[in-house]
């Protein structure tokens, strides 16, 4: 069996991918592909890995969790897909120790000897520092940023280096990863590479996210060029999404204000440009691979 962890992170999708997944899940079910709903796994799984600690899991321990999760006999599921943005942490762990997801090396270890059988994958969605530390810092019940950075300093943090703590790991298992600010562009990609259909095919709800940040007109222009144009691929329609959002977008969707205490314009820009220096390291990865427009 192949299983598909989407570990988040927190504040990039807020679990718009596993409801386009669940919308989806009827059609593929017949595929071998089961999508099950959070409430059937997510604190069973968590509770389960975190009594585990470390510890090897019996070979009972799949079959009783599959048994749970699945409505399906596990043994014509060829595919399942998993979700859960607090995997790693809850919001107010996320830095400790001046670490980013401290626990990700140990819960995902314990994960891959849970399903040690298994074809296991992990899809993370990534975010710039310059907002997704506000943004997650919001998530909490931290009263000071300070309070929630607990030391780091946010000119250091690279997802580079918690994906190479992830590889180092566990190495027999793959990353693809993408950026958040691209996921609009991307949803189709991201949504059937998890669900391991064919990227011709057509899903529902392919363009959920990029009818969040366009306006009424733009979007109705969009469809009606897709409708006179069904057979261009996916790099084209790519292009195409891209200039009609240079015409249609609305600012107040994908403009995000960050405002903390000597968080000035150039202190952003330079959290921005150490994010996208750190995207081509991640690229370059072996075992990565980085899902761009």
């Amino acid at each position: 069996m192949q299983v598909i962890l989407h570990v988040g992170v927190h504040c990039t999708d807020e679990d718009r991918i596993l409801k386009c997944l669940l919308r989806n899940a009827d059609t593929w079910r017949h595929e071998g592909v089961a999508i099950p709903g959070p409430s059937k796994y997510r604190r069973l799984l968590g509770d389960a890995i975190t009594k585990l600690k470390g510890t090897t899991p019996g070979e009972d321990v799949r079959e009783v969790l599959l048994d749970a999760i699945l409505t399906e006999d596990p043994h014509q599921i060829d595919r399942l897909v998993l979700s859960n943005d607090n995997f790693f942490s809850v919001p107010k762990l996320a830095l400790d120790e001046r670490r980013l997801y401290l626990k990700a090396e140990s819960r995902l270890q314990t994960f891959a000897d849970i399903f040690a059988g298994d074809d296991v994958e992990i899809f993370m969605g990534l975010r710039n520092p310059a907002t997704f530390l506000p943004a997650t810092f919001g998530a909490t019940p931290h009263e000071e940023f300070g309070s929630f950075l607990n030391g780091m300093d946010p000119m250091h943090l690279r997802w580079s280096d918690l994906i190479r703590r992830i590889r180092e790991a566990v190495p027999q298992v793959p990353v693809t990863v993408w950026c958040n600010e691209d996921t609009p562009i991307i949803w189709g990609e991201v949504i059937r590479g998890m669900a391991g259909i064919e990227m011709t095919r057509k899903i529902t709800g392919a363009f959920d996210l990029f009818s969040r940040i366009i306006d009424r007109e733009g979007m109705k222009r969009f469809r009606a060029f897709l409708a006179e144009n069904p057979h261009i691929n996916e790099m084209q329609k790519r292009r195409v999404m891209a200039a009609f959002l240079d015409k249609y977008a609305m600012d107040e969707e994908i403009e995000e204000d960050v405002d903390l205490p000597g968080w000035d314009a150039a202190y952003i820009d330079r959290l921005t440009e150490r994010y996208e220096a750190d995207l081509g390291t991640i690229a370059e990865m072996h075992g990565v691979s980085l899902i761009t427009p």
